[in-house]
């Protein structure tokens, strides 16, 4: 789908600030649904060099651009430059979107809130489930606080590094109030599983498995996954991780982290704009980045 749009001297400006930012797919989010909405925005991404992060957002206030994403390397770096943060951000410690207020710009964190509506839009509930999150790195814990606050019976954290797990436990556990986040070792993993095979929602939040290193699982033994009901994997290139395959031939659900990359994007864009995207131009977005991923890694829809 081409992006036809007028741009005048009404028209907001939006982007994304991060390195590197060449193979983002977030342009096609946000200039369609400014498009398909009747909405006047463009969005572009914006290359911000190490070192350049607080000259880039007092610069961005400056040029009265409307919001921002923010990817790595600067979700965390990112909120000594805020005027405010919203409470879901500051309890993660992460801000992917930057909104626009009077004296600055205010943090949110949408990557989760787009991971639970992603999950939503499949039909997976995490309330009365056991959890198993793969990696604790600052997605691995955004994702644990997520499924701790929205009702998960239990969550297991395995990370290589056992005490760093231990540590997002203890302040996932710490924040709400809770005990039910417990944390290991991932060559531990065979000590979680108990109980019935396809248990468990297994949300993998490493880089392992991310092209072009395809050929890998952060778990790599076949009877992990037969306890796995559902797969997510936030990877989304490859299409299909080795971590999904392995999900399916367990007899588990797989999907990969597309939809969160679309409802991050619409979380966002509903916050910078004021309004709500239906379910109907979400689902056009999400076909068209489908077809531009499996474009560029040719495979068959």
């Amino acid at each position: 789908m081409d992006i036809e749009m007028e741009v005048n001297g009404k028209t907001h400006v939006c982007g994304l600030i991060g390195n590197p930012v060449e193979h983002t797919q977030s342009p096609v989010i946000h200039n369609t649904l400014a498009q398909d909405n009747g909405i006047p925005l463009i969005y572009v991404p914006f290359l911000v060099e190490n070192g350049q992060l607080e000259s880039a957002v007092k610069g961005a206030f400056g040029l009265n651009i409307l919001g921002m994403n923010v990817t790595v390397p600067y979700k965390n770096k990112v909120i000594a430059y805020l005027e405010d943060i919203d409470d879901l951000a500051k309890k993660i410690g992460a801000v992917n979107t930057l909104v626009r207020t009077d004296k600055g710009y205010k943090g949110y964190n949408t990557d989760i809130t787009g991971l639970f509506r992603a999950m939503k839009s499949d039909e997976v509930s995490i309330e009365n489930e056991d959890i198993i999150v793969l990696g604790a790195g600052g997605v691995g814990r955004a994702v644990t606080y997520m499924c701790a606050a929205n009702g998960a019976r239990s969550v297991v954290l395995l990370n290589r590094d056992a005490a760093k797990a231990k540590a997002v436990a203890a302040e996932v556990n710490r924040e709400l109030g809770t005990d039910l986040v417990t944390a290991m070792a991932l060559s531990d993993y065979k000590n979680v599983l108990t109980g019935e095979e396809n248990r468990y929602i297994v949300i993998q939040c490493t880089s392992v498995g991310l092209a072009p290193n395809t050929d890998y699982a952060v778990i790599e033994d076949g009877d992990f996954y037969l306890y796995i009901k559902y797969g997510y994997d936030l990877i989304y290139t490859p299409w299909e991780t080795k971590f999904m395959k392995l999900v399916e031939a367990g007899g588990g659900v797989a999907y990969n982290g597309l939809k969160m990359l679309l409802y991050q994007g619409i979380d966002a864009f509903e916050l910078w704009n004021h309004c709500k995207i239906s379910e109907e131009s979400a689902l056009k977005v999400y076909e068209i980045l489908r077809r531009n991923v499996c474009k560029e890694e040719g495979c068959v829809l």
